[in-house]
């Protein structure tokens, strides 16, 4: 199957052709965090989607140059530093740090580049790319001393959010960062200083002041990975106004097509309702860790679901999430136990090396997650019937861990170093074995409830007890 991808822009599954077919490279630029807060689940949906993207092209042999950008620099940052009492750089600081700590625990790959929209370099490059709108007359300065996009002189504008606008009515200029759709108007470019800002400003030729959110990621982008980009990806909630103005103000400084993709994550929700500090439903990932679960026990929870369809974050949907991850881990241990086997089976069984490639063409069909871990999961049923029947030799086995070597490429969610287990609970284990070997159910009942006392949870499998840190 070729490899294809939803592009918002046309609504339609379009086959991938990148810009440089032939060398198979690829410049992705992702909407990365803006450092007001820490980054809370809703927004690693996307960056999980984002790392499963690029490792699915990595796996497809491309090569993929990615950027995340990191807005340090906007009315929610502003506000931060002054509510804190601190400086800017200070307050964005330590939201930055925990960032990069996050995407290690969920073990998302490093971009090739997070550029922060208060480089210096950058800024210069947003004041080159506002003058040279301003010389197009695509964009001038108003009475507020503020710089601000004509969105009627560029006639593209609302086709990736799909909007009619002659059909809507502007409500004049928006110096706001944000805006919603029923209110039309020039958005800002570049943003007069005031006493709300205190320090934060820089030098320009229309006076003191700072960038506005929109064009931040224009020039970011495009001084990182040129005019045209192949895939730009981001949250729904990104569409419009801020990627609908990174399509204006970059073409209309270019004159070149910005972007031949563009893919969008959907919401995540949390037990059916938007997330939210009021509804007490706000989850951070030092939250999640904190009942118990791992980074890559979060990260499949967040991946599993097609980017495209709503999320519904759940405990229960956490505890589902350990539950698979455990009976991957159980199998990669079987597998192991029999390729190191000298004992024929009865018969050879199908080797994953000889498999139509399932698992990749689910993911070439628009990154169908679902899909692809349903082929995983079957995959894993029939290979544990084998074993039990005796039927699968260590050739095959052999066959199947180098498979799960190469999807994992793409998964990673092979179980971390394992957790040390006290010796009382070890005991404990080691009694209850005896218990049921005995067929003493109540006894064995009984070490089951000592062992949850002291944070564990045992399981019974095919290959006897399982000990894992209970949640």
């Amino acid at each position: 199957m070729a490899l294809r991808f939803f592009n918002t822009y046309s609504r339609e599954l379009e086959q991938f052709e990148p810009r440089d077919p032939a060398a198979r490279k690829i410049g992705i630029y992702t909407c990365g965090p803006t450092v007001y807060s820490r980054a809370h689940i809703g927004n690693f949906r996307a960056y999980i989607f984002e790392d499963l993207l690029q490792r699915h092209l990595e796996l497809r042999g491309y090569k993929v140059h990615r950027v995340m950008n990191i807005t340090d620099v906007d009315d929610k940052t502003i506000r931060g530093a002054r509510e804190a009492e601190v400086p800017l750089a200070k307050f964005t600081a330590q939201f930055k740090e925990a960032f990069f700590e996050d995407i290690e625990t969920l073990r998302i790959k490093r971009a090739d580049g997070f550029p922060a929209a208060t480089d210096q370099r950058y800024i210069e490059r947003m004041i080159e790319m506002i003058g040279a709108l301003v010389s197009r007359g695509l964009a001038y300065q108003a009475d507020d001393k503020s710089v601000y996009f004509r969105i009627n002189k560029f006639p593209d504008y609302g086709k990736l959010a799909h909007f009619d606008l002659t059909q809507l009515q502007s409500t004049g200029r928006v110096k706001h960062d944000e805006y919603d759709k029923e209110h039309i108007g020039d958005f800002a470019l570049w943003k007069a200083w005031d006493e709300e800002d205190a320090n934060v400003k820089w030098d320009s030729p229309w006076g003191p002041g700072r960038p506005g959110w929109h064009i931040e990621c224009s020039a970011m982008s495009t001084a990182l990975l040129g005019d045209q980009i192949d895939i730009h990806c981001g949250g729904v909630d990104n569409i419009f106004p801020h990627h609908e103005a990174e399509i204006a103000q970059s073409e209309g400084v270019t004159g070149k097509k910005f972007v031949r993709y563009w893919l969008h994550c959907a919401h995540l929700l949390v037990d059916g309702q938007k997330m939210a500090k009021s509804l007490g439903n706000f989850y951070t990932v030092p939250d999640i860790l904190g009942k118990g679960y791992t980074g890559n026990e979060i990260r499949y929870a967040l991946m599993r679901v097609h980017y495209r369809a709503p999320l519904n974050f759940t405990w229960e949907g956490m505890k589902e999430a350990r539950e698979s991850l455990a009976r991957i881990d159980e199998w990669l241990a079987r597998l192991r136990e029999r390729s190191a086997s000298v004992s024929p089976a009865k018969n050879k069984g199908k080797q994953a090396g000889s498999m139509p490639y399932t698992f990749e063409e689910a993911l070439d069909d628009d990154l169908n997650i679902s899909a692809a871990l349903g082929f995983l999961f079957e995959s894993i049923r029939e290979t544990n019937r084998a074993m039990d029947e005796n039927k699968l030799d260590a050739a095959s086995a052999s066959a199947w861990l180098d498979w799960w070597k190469r999807i994992n490429t793409v998964l990673d969610l092979e179980m971390e170093a394992e957790v040390a287990v006290p010796p009382e609970v070890v005991q404990l284990a080691k009694d209850r074995k005896s218990a049921r070997r005995e067929k003493n159910w109540k006894r064995s009942d009984e070490l089951r409830g000592k062992i949850s006392t002291l944070g564990w949870e045992v399981r019974d499998t095919k290959d006897g007890q399982k000990l894992t840190p209970r949640t």
